[in-house]
């Protein structure tokens, strides 16, 4: 332990990375100088974090996991293991793109989770509370609360804040588990009434 929390001796955080109180990184992760790690974090095994990429407090980023450059991702983002991000739309080794202008903007919000092997093609905004299933493509933005599975990814469902499945009848929706309630009105979900 330091004063960052746990970081495992075999972990590299570079000298100038901003790492938050009580943030954990594991077994043969890389932090870069420009990082900046929100508190209460964990980085899993060979995780790699860019040079200025910005994460807030709580994310929790599973076992080989590479965050590019121009990859923010606000509080409470779930990563699960060997996703990825992109963050040049057309590279090409003769063509190098490897410049931070040259890198598209990709904006995880708060709360979603992004399932095991989903790959998300830079340049998009995933909503608040959106699900991205284990495998899905995401090529476009992401609704929030929106259940994304398949190649290309598309919405499939509505989830809730503590990830369970939504159905509506006649505008209204309430998760069973945890009692939140919901409005969805011209595709667009909203909560009513925390559970």
């Amino acid at each position: 332990m330091n004063g960052f929390g746990y970081i495992h001796e075999t972990a590299v955080v570079d000298p100038g990375a901003q790492v938050g109180e009580g943030t954990k990184v594991w077994h043969f992760a890389h932090v870069s100088s420009g990082a900046v790690i929100g508190s209460r974090c964990s980085l899993g095994q060979n995780v790699y974090i860019a040079d200025r990429v910005s994460i807030g407090n709580g994310v929790k980023i599973q076992n080989n996991v590479s965050v590019y450059e121009g990859v923010i991702l606000e509080d409470e983002v779930f990563c699960g293991p060997s996703m990825v991000f992109t963050n040049v739309r057309t590279p090409r080794a003769a063509f190098p793109r490897n410049r931070s202008e040259d890198y598209l903007r990709t904006r995880v919000g708060r709360g979603a989770s992004i399932g095991a092997n989903a790959t998300i093609v830079c340049g998009v905004a995933i909503g608040e509370w959106a699900l991205i299933a284990a495998g899905a493509v995401v090529t476009r933005d992401v609704q929030p609360y929106a259940l994304i599975a398949g190649v290309p990814g598309r919405r499939i469902g509505w989830v809730c804040r503590c990830g369970k499945t939504l159905g509506f009848s006649g505008g209204a929706g309430r998760c069973g588990d945890c009692g939140r309630e919901y409005r969805l009105e011209q595709d667009t979900v909203a909560i009513t009434k925390e559970g």
